[in-house]
């Protein structure tokens, strides 16, 4: 299922427009607004995966505003889209941060076909670099739990994207090493005839209590470990995270 984009426009049409080529692409719109106040109340209630913000819009809050309270409250990324790009309307929408900033066309429409848009290319752009964040906060915060363990977490593939001091000091590699590698391929006491972790773990084989870890250098280390599944808010497997010590 495509990902959720909120539109917030002001002009009919031009939300119209944009909506059917966000659906063309395969993306969902679940509301189109037209105010400031309506936007930051529809993206907490609806949490969609990204806002287009006109600027320029009706009522007290513009586009700015609604933008700023949004990325605060509710960790949503916005991308502006207006027909204004005069200096005083930039520096003010830069210190929201946005993640785009698509000038609309002198029709006040977006440049078609939409697949091979500006918009389009940035939306997925962003789209992946939020997701890149929020697995990465979730998967550090996930480690800070943690803190008096060697941790190692990897994303839903089994490759290494983390690891903590102590998991280095005891495994013998490095980060910079060990990052993109499998997981067995770092802590060898991970079952070899399995193709990859995700069979590791629909066997129901997950790893606890004591085991022996050959380090890099190839010493053996008896450790009590616990391999746990880190899910994301829609319960789908995000990626892995091993727990040890010595």
């Amino acid at each position: 299922m495509g990902s959720k984009i909120l539109v917030v426009e002001d002009e009919r049409i031009t939300a119209e427009d944009i909506k059917s080529g966000l659906e063309n692409a395969g993306y969902r719109v679940p509301a189109m607004v037209s105010t400031g106040e309506d936007a930051v109340d529809k993206a907490g209630k609806l949490r969609p995966d990204l806002v287009l913000m006109d600027i320029r819009l009706k009522g007290k809050m513009d586009g700015i505003e609604a933008a700023g309270q949004i990325k605060l409250r509710y960790n949503i990324p916005v991308i502006y889209l207006t027909a204004y790009s005069d200096e005083y309307t930039i520096k003010r929408a830069k210190i929201t941060e946005p993640s785009g900033y698509i000038v609309k066309d002198e029709t006040g429409l977006v440049k078609k076909p939409f697949e091979e848009s500006e918009l389009h290319n940035v939306i997925e752009i962003t789209l992946h670099r939020h997701k890149m964040e929020k697995d990465h906060d979730m998967l550090l915060s996930a480690m800070l739990k943690n803190i008096n363990d060697a941790v190692i977490s990897t994303n839903a593939d089994g490759k290494i994207i983390l690891m903590n001091s102590l998991a280095e000091s005891l495994t013998g590699w490095d980060l910079n090493d060990a990052n993109g590698k499998e997981l067995r391929e770092v802590f060898k006491p991970l079952d070899k005839h399995y193709e990859s972790i995700n069979d590791f773990y629909k066997n129901n084989e997950l790893l606890k209590d004591n085991v022996i870890l050959k380090n890099k250098q190839g010493e053996d280390i008896p450790v009590k470990c616990n391999l746990k599944i880190i899910r994301d808010n829609d319960y789908d497997i995000n990626g892995f995270m091993l727990v040890f010590n010595h």
